[in-house]
């Protein structure tokens, strides 16, 4: 019975591809320029840099500059932090493939990593700001707010699962840092690798190509299976179901968005924006979706740390929690911050040119404050420590 379930699904699906080719090659079509527009620039730069950092030493500097930061707030070491910040910059899966990396290289142990990986991985600040606010809302303006939210919620995701099987040795004195150390450690991991920097560039270069590939795959063929089940009907009757259990709440064209949400979210955020009339509403559906990420990403993950011994459960009861608290803190917000009655929008089709520079430039500028905003962190809280220890 086990053998019959695993294949049965893909036996429905290849029939359901021939019998529906026009929609495959339609879906496909819009997966890949999906993947083109918004996932090729938000990631493809920031693997090169990520595998560049790492080779150069630089998590190594991180770890200890801010391993008095790490350790009280998130119980992770400092070497997590350059993994932080690279899951807030680039959006997934990037944070579950650099976690996935420190865990094959045992520098976190398995309940670190699933620290980690439960509140690293994002949407992109490329595709909150451009695709989702600026292209689909047309309203520029609420991306800050859409994006204050989902960042706000995962870090309080983070703080919450320090608490996940948290042991003794997560809650010892982490050490004071020292920027002699920190170089110290920097220069001892360039040493350990022997490469030379132009093997080095062209091994990140190589490792990151593969990998955006990889991840371009996963969007063309949820893309497919989005589409069939929507042909299916199968979103649907289980919009159907859902009204019939909540007592007919929500109209069932608003269901569908949500279900379809469930399993894409860029397909949710499209469904969204065009079935919920009211303002209010569609931010919080919009958060909850980005918040969520779909299952789509939960099967890029779940590739990305097959290698290891990191389990996807407490990931999807992170992205659980991560979806409703971002869905509170939008309301919130839109309490606290007056929107603009009217905001110029933007066209549905940008320019990939501009597109692909308006996500590097945010991207960037979000990667160098998290850094710098982390450093100061880190050196405060280990000078008020001092203070308080006098």
């Amino acid at each position: 019975m086990n053998t019959l379930l695993r294949i049965l699904p893909l036996v429905l699906l290849a029939a359901g591809m021939f019998i529906n080719p026009q929609d495959v090659l339609a879906s496909a079509a819009e997966g890949l320029n999906l993947w083109w527009r918004f996932v090729l620039p938000a990631l493809l730069p920031f693997f090169i840099l990520s595998e560049l950092l790492i080779g150069q030493g630089f998590v190594h500097f991180l770890g200890v500059m801010l391993e008095p930061l790490m350790r009280p707030l998130f119980h992770l070491p400092g070497k997590a932090s350059f993994v932080v910040v690279m899951g807030y910059t680039s959006g997934f899966p990037l944070g579950a493939i650099l976690t996935a990396r420190l865990r094959k290289q045992a520098e976190i142990t398995r309940e670190e990593g699933q620290r980690l990986l439960a509140f690293t991985n994002n949407p992109s600040p490329g595709f909150m700001f451009g695709a989702v606010a600026s292209g689909m809302l047309g309203k520029p303006g609420l991306g800050i707010i859409l994006a204050s939210a989902v960042y706000l919620a995962n870090l309080t995701v983070g703080f919450l699962f320090r608490f996940y099987r948290s042991a003794k040795n997560s809650r010892q004195p982490a050490p004071t840092p020292s920027l002699k150390k920190a170089f110290q450690e920097m220069k001892q991991a360039q040493a350990l690798d022997a490469r030379p920097f132009g093997q080095i560039l062209g091994d990140s270069i190589r490792n990151s190509v593969t990998t955006v590939i990889t991840v371009g795959g996963f969007v063309v063929f949820f893309s497919v299976v989005i589409r069939l089940l929507t042909t299916w009907h199968i979103s649907e009757t289980l919009a159907v179901l859902l009204q019939l259990l909540s007592g007919g709440l929500l109209p069932l064209e608003r269901l569908v968005s949500i279900i379809n949400g469930l399993f894409e979210m860029t397909l949710g955020c499209q469904g969204t924006i065009q079935n919920f009339p009211v303002l209010s509403q569609q931010i919080a559906v919009l958060s909850f979706l980005l918040g969520w990420s779909g299952l789509s990403v939960f099967a890029q993950i779940a590739s990305f740390t097959a290698e290891t011994d990191l389990k996807m459960g407490p990931f999807v009861f992170a992205r659980i929690l991560h979806a409703f608290i971002a869905l509170g803190l939008s309301q919130l917000l839109l309490l606290l911050v007056k929107v603009p009655a009217t905001t110029d929008a933007f066209p549905q089709t940008i320019p990939t040119t501009q597109l692909w520079l308006n996500t590097w430039q945010q991207s960037f500028l979000i990667f160098l404050c998290s850094i710098g905003f982390l450093l100061i962190l880190s050196l405060l809280y280990q000078l008020w420590n001092n203070y308080q220890n006098r």
